[in-house]
This record gives C-alpha cells, structure tokens and sequence, in this order.
C-alpha cells in the first residue's frame, strides 16, 4: 500500500525568505511560517499556541517565494514533511522541515488588488536573469 505524506499550512512568515545555494548550484529559499491556535480555558480565558514550521522552497518555487512573499505574509502552502539527520559532535541531531510543492500568498496589498499570476511572476524572473 502506498504511503502518505502531506502537510496543508496556513500562516504567517516570521522572517523574509533567505536564499541557499547547494554545492552543486541548486538554489532553493528558506524561511519559517507561524500557525497560531487559540482556545477557551475552563476559566473563560483565552490562550494562545504559535507553533513554528521550517520551510524550504526549491527551484522556480523558491524563486517566486523570494520575488512575492515577505515577513508577515500570509501564505497558504501544500508540501511533504522531511526529516534530516546529522550528527553534532557525534550526537545525532533531527531537522524537520516542510518542502513546497504548492504555495499560494494569501494577503495582498492595495497595490496588489488582483492576484498576480504565477506565469507572469516566473516570466519576470526568468528575464531578469
């Protein structure tokens, strides 16, 4: 039976996204989103919970989360969780992360009144290069 891994978000970005570059040349863009829960205590309080999620765009992905989205933006995304194992002076250490396969910004600005197009974003990018 096959198996299942997908991960639905919708946040906030905490910082704006930072570009890498892999050894090889790859670029992919890095950045974190904020999920904030809220909930009614037995004592009529309300409380809050952020949970933090890393986040890794690769590709033409990333590049387009670089041109649109910033701290703050409000961004719905669809990816897969991945867990990369490394060793710190020889403990092993876990990084779990969410990689994008969709991402849509929810918030727009006045002067963005319409969404911007993803062809016509990838368009600008590709020229400028």
């Amino acid at each position: 039976m096959p198996g299942l891994n997908r991960v639905q978000i919708i946040g906030h970005l905490g910082a704006d996204p930072q570009e890498k570059v892999t050894p090889k040349g790859t670029k992919l863009v890095i950045f974190s989103v904020a999920v904030n829960s809220y909930w009614k205590s037995g004592d009529g309080n309300t409380n809050k919970r952020t949970d933090w999620f890393n986040v890794e765009a690769w590709g033409r992905t990333g590049e387009i989360c670089q041109k649109i989205l910033k701290k703050g933006s409000l961004v719905y995304l669809e990816g897969q969780l991945r867990t990369d194992r490394y060793e710190k002076e020889g403990e092993p250490k876990f990084f779990t992360k969410v990689v994008v396969q969709r991402i849509q910004k929810l918030d727009y600005s006045e002067k963005e009144k319409e969404e911007p197009e993803i062809s016509a974003i990838a368009d600008d990018i590709s020229e400028e290069e």
